[in-house]
């Protein structure tokens, strides 16, 4: 981004921004691959953070041994994750206030690796439905994070330039995608799964809570 370029518009991601998911991502995937005959690995759970759902459909069936197509991977994995949601949505403290927040100032995008129907589940549940002009989920696209698919998408539906927007990420995928389509990046990492430092140095800031997610900072940060 420019930094002479006002902000036109702000995308989330879902998962470790909104929704604290990722340690629900892993505890299903962990026990389904460990149900179906599979072997979970010391980077897994760092390599899965961003795939869209078909890559890491395929991860698990072809890397991890689990002995079931793709396509059923996905499927049982995605039903077990709504069934974990309906039980307790894990919102992060300080997200639906931050997002609606941004969206009193901004048109909003969602950018998220999760499926479809995770996306529309969480926001609907979240109550967040009514604030995100575009929603997009990487199965969407033709390749997930840390390709930028995502984000360039997202900005075309919106109809702005990428340059002019700022995104909110906290994996090392995720600020790859968002930083390689041309947006200022902020992250707001999660402490259990920390993003790489090169990809971290992507980010024009680094917060600790959403609580710091303000407009003046994500004006602040674009002009960084």
């Amino acid at each position: 981004m420019n930094s002479g370029t006002p902000v036109a518009a702000v995308v989330f991601d879902l998962d470790g921004v909104i929704v604290d998911s990722e340690p629900v991502w892993e505890e299903v995937r962990r026990a389904f691959v460990a149900d179906h005959g599979g072997q979970w690995q010391p980077d897994s759970q760092r390599r899965l953070m961003g795939m869209s759902t078909q890559e890491w459909a395929r991860y698990l069936s072809a890397e991890l041994g689990v002995r079931l197509p793709p396509e059923e991977v996905a499927r049982e994995v995605i039903e077990r994750m709504g069934q974990r949601y309906h039980r307790q949505l894990p919102l992060l403290p300080g997200a639906v206030d931050a997002v609606r927040r941004l969206a009193a100032r901004w048109p909003l995008g969602l950018a998220s690796s999760s499926p479809r129907s995770l996306i529309d589940r969480v926001v609907a549940e979240a109550g967040l439905a009514d604030a995100f002009a575009v929603a997009l989920s990487t199965e969407e696209v033709e390749r997930g994070k840390p390709a930028p698919d995502v984000y360039l998408a997202v900005a075309q539906r919106l109809g702005v330039a990428p340059g002019s927007c700022l995104a909110i990420e906290d994996s090392s995928n995720g600020l790859r995608s968002a930083a390689g389509a041309g947006m200022a990046v902020v992250a707001v990492p999660h402490p259990k799964y920390p993003p790489d430092p090169d990809a971290l140095a992507l980010a024009n800031r680094v917060l600790h809570t959403l609580d710091e997610l303000t407009a003046d900072l994500v004006v602040e940060a674009a002009r960084s």
